[in-house]
């Protein structure tokens, strides 16, 4: 197993080579374009529920794509990607079948948390219209690889509202282990709330493709 200071990162700036290409799923930049297909996620209450903002009306909306469509290269620690999930093929769902290729689905996040520490963290939203298939587990499962796999990352994690069970159920499926839970750390919505974080390091990622 590589050392610490046998690792190299990518050359910086670090741009990844889009779209990033899952077996259903293209992750690329967001655009201007995209901005109905996100505010159409973005304004529901039931999506910002366990969120840190939203629900959005347009202005909110248009000046979260206007950001987002700038986050698309890491230059240093703290940087951060957003990147639209857009569904190829129209996948399995007959709603989107029925929209043709091409369909935005969600967002996801990769944050370079520390480039000292090859530390970093991922995020995701999604439109629920289109929950069931599996979207968000295939792209964040994308955003691992990228971080352990072209970063040289030792370690990544996700951070979530200790209520948010579906979210959790999703880094489980991935293979994270939940670490920690922070007892009313947040006060969120009138209430205090807690807050539960999941990581992966990685040899427990390239455990899980049998890899050494």
């Amino acid at each position: 197993m590589p050392t610490p200071s046998a690792l190299t990162t990518p050359p910086l700036p670090y741009t990844p080579d889009y779209p990033i290409r899952t077996e259903r799923l293209d992750l690329r930049p967001v655009t201007h374009d995209d901005f109905a297909a996100i505010h159409a996620y973005q304004r529901r209450p039931e999506v910002c529920r366990y969120l840190y903002w939203g629900p959005f009306d347009e202005a909110g909306s248009r000046a979260s794509v206007a950001t987002k469509s700038t986050r698309t290269t890491l230059r240093e620690s703290g940087d951060i990607l957003q990147l639209a999930v857009v569904v190829r093929d129209g996948g399995t769902s007959h709603a989107l079948k029925a929209m043709g290729d091409g369909v935005l689905v969600g967002d996801v996040t990769f944050v370079w948390t520390s480039r000292e520490h090859r530390q970093g963290g991922i995020g995701y939203v999604f439109n629920p219209d289109h929950a069931g298939h599996g979207y968000a587990t295939e792209a964040s499962r994308a955003l691992l690889k990228v971080g352990f796999e072209e970063l040289q990352l030792h370690r990544i994690q996700a951070e979530l509202d200790g209520r948010n069970t579906a979210s959790a159920n999703l880094l489980e499926r991935l293979g994270m282990r939940r670490e920690g839970h922070l007892r009313e750390n947040e006060f969120l919505d009138g209430e205090w709330t807690d807050e539960v974080v999941y990581a992966m390091l990685a040899r427990e990622w390239r455990a899980q493709r049998g890899e050494r």
